[in-house]
């Protein structure tokens, strides 16, 4: 990696699987001073803003597949690009600082990274809508978004896109380091101590907050299981057979397709009951999040730790993302790592906001883009090689 010696203020512009709102990261970014050229990335203002009820129920309508219309659709693109301009127009004016470059995820609301029959060919597919001509109209700057596809395209799985700063931010000379992110979708980026991009290994592990939320919401009529209170006052229920099927090894990545609505279904078909409290339920949901992280941690992201450092001084978990909240959930975490004598923690302690870290991932991906430099890594998503992501709409 050889960025070029350009210094810019660049804005991240993110909402996840959760579907709760926007997150923008106001950043300054320039080329490193380090051998192999990583950026420097310093974050200078991050603000959260929740969407419409509105927008938030047609946007799960659509990432949970359920009918509407061609036209629905692209009113749905063209709705969520004010909202993201509003978002970092807002963030700008609030923290007087100037984008001129907006790195945009846009909304997912398909990914199948899986190929499967369509028309005649085995297909894959992905999908993030939120109008960016939009967003540079209104900023009068030019935008990167879209960034999945080139990765896919390439044969990887694009997702997780995260790693690349996760590389360049947190890799330790002396310790391993498992970076988590506790979004709709749980993932990880696997850093072996003083690694190459070579030897970083990330992939999803399965329900992060989607399950928990979309329980809450139907059982309890609220977002999200505040502070993981519901959940401290039930208890887990025999899980027995029941399994979310995330057994299988990286490359992987998983969305609402997996562990949506459908998903919520089964769920309840297999665990509720007349006499089933409501708690116990929440609890349950939650603890199938704790145990598929636990799980890939022992079964992929040790060994690969120890195939890669073993003479690493130590390992730690580093936690980002809405879940990091979920009081209850860090809790019991933290007890089930330290069973293997591996730290939690958040990258609040690192000097990162965790609700910050995928904004600020995204202005990261839009400054490579610019740049004309590779935003995947090979080893983290399964594409054959690396690729320049994003498409750029200018002004």
């Amino acid at each position: 990696m050889t960025p070029k010696p350009k210094s810019m203020i660049v804005a991240g512009v993110m909402s996840g699987t959760s579907a709760d709102g926007i997150d923008v990261a106001l950043c300054r970014i320039s080329s490193g001073r380090t051998k192999d050229g990583t950026p420097r990335i310093k974050l200078l203002a991050h603000a959260h803003h929740p969407y419409p009820k509105s927008v938030r129920a047609a946007v799960l309508s659509a990432m949970n597949g359920e009918p509407t219309t061609t036209a629905n659709l692209s009113r749905l693109n063209w709705r969520l690009g004010q909202l993201y301009a509003d978002a970092v127009e807002a963030t700008a004016s609030r923290f007087k600082l100037k984008p001129a470059l907006v790195g945009l995820h846009g909304q997912t609301l398909y990914h199948q990274a899986t190929a499967a029959p369509y028309l005649g060919a085995p297909t894959r597919a992905t999908w993030q809508t939120g109008e960016p001509s939009v967003v540079a109209e209104r900023l009068h700057c030019p935008v990167a978004s879209d960034f999945r596809p080139a990765d896919l395209a390439g044969g990887g799985q694009a997702a997780p896109l995260v790693p690349m700063l996760d590389y360049c931010l947190f890799r330790s000379g002396s310790k391993n380091r498992i970076l988590l992110n506790l979004g709709g979708i749980a993932n990880v980026t696997v850093l072996p101590a003083a690694c190459t991009p070579q030897q970083v290994l990330a992939f999803d592990t399965g329900p992060g907050n989607m399950l928990i939320d979309a329980l809450m919401q139907r059982l309890y009529r609220k977002p999200f299981d505040d502070g993981g209170k519901t959940a401290a006052r039930g208890k887990l229920l025999d899980i027995g057979a029941f399994r979310p099927g995330t057994s299988a090894p990286p490359p992987k990545s998983y969305g609402r397709e997996q562990f949506g609505s459908a998903f919520a279904d089964k769920f309840l078909a297999a665990f509720q009951t007349p006499e089933t409290k409501k708690a116990d339920l929440i609890a349950t949901a939650t603890w199938l999040t704790l145990l598929t992280i636990s799980k890939s941690i022992e079964d992929f992201c040790i060994p690969h730790l120890k195939l890669h450092a073993p003479k690493a001084t130590a390992t730690e978990v580093i936690a980002a993302g809405g879940g990091t909240h979920n009081t209850f959930l860090m809790q019991v975490l933290s007890k089930l790592l330290s069973a293997s004598n591996i730290k939690l923690s958040t990258t609040d302690t690192l000097g990162l906001p965790s609700q910050s870290k995928e904004a600020v991932a995204f202005a990261l991906l839009a400054w490579l883009t610019w740049n004309r430099l590779p935003g995947n890594i090979p080893s983290a998503t399964g594409a054959a090689h690396p690729a320049i992501l994003g498409k750029v709409t200018y002004v």
